[in-house]
């Protein structure tokens, strides 16, 4: 079970940065190809995607032993991080995580401050992050844990700021002032710093963003 998720992963990935990146960082050219960006990336994600299935047997080779307390931790991890998955989208819905307002001219989307958005900017790559390294522990393979690795580095050097300058462009001092009240990747914790962010964020405004 825990290698077929793996396998998954590793398969699955490349989507992130083959989508995320031209979005967020070449808005205007993708409105301009519109809905062909769909089946040109899962041309190119298929290119990718198929050499990792025939390697697979290589790939999932490579593990590390983890003890049981940190396979239990990855599963807890894992968990936690397909929950939040599941509570963005459900804050977003399936038209704004798929882009569809980045890549079709005239659909607009309103900032969201709620749910997880009220604790992090980016709860979907959050969500990754967590899942990716449940399964690096849980399951020992290697070649999730470097795929994990790649994921936040490209994700929080690339991806976030590309996101965040095309967001700030979009909803202006809006998404500047969201800025300043919720953490980009790490939530604050206690009680009092949520209900500050809570207060804060009460003019803000609120529906879907799109991580």
């Amino acid at each position: 079970m825990l290698d077929a998720i793996a396998l998954l992963v590793l398969m699955l990935w490349p989507l992130i940065p083959l989508w995320w990146i031209p979005v967020h960082g070449a808005n205007k050219l993708v409105k301009n190809i519109g809905f062909l960006m769909y089946p040109i990336m899962v041309v190119l994600w298929i290119f990718i995607a198929y050499p990792i299935y025939v390697n697979r047997a290589f790939l999932l080779g490579y593990r590390i032993d983890f003890s049981l307390i940190m396979r239990a931790t990855g599963i807890f991890c894992a968990c936690i991080g397909t929950l939040l998955q599941l509570w963005t989208v459900k804050v977003l819905t399936a038209k704004v995580i798929t882009g569809v307002p980045e890549v079709f001219n005239g659909i607009k989307a309103t900032l969201a401050v709620r749910g997880p958005f009220s604790h992090v900017r980016h709860p979907t790559y959050l969500s990754h992050t967590l899942f990716f390294f449940g399964i690096f522990l849980s399951s020992g393979i290697q070649a999730v844990g470097l795929v994990a690795l790649i994921d936040f580095l490209i994700v929080g050097i690339i991806i976030i700021p590309l996101e965040e300058n095309e967001l700030q462009q979009r909803f202006g001092d809006e998404y500047r002032s969201y800025m300043t009240h919720v953490p980009r990747f790490i939530p604050r914790l206690g009680k009092q710093a949520k209900t500050e962010e809570r207060d804060k964020l009460t003019d803000t405004g609120n529906s879907s963003k799109l991580a």
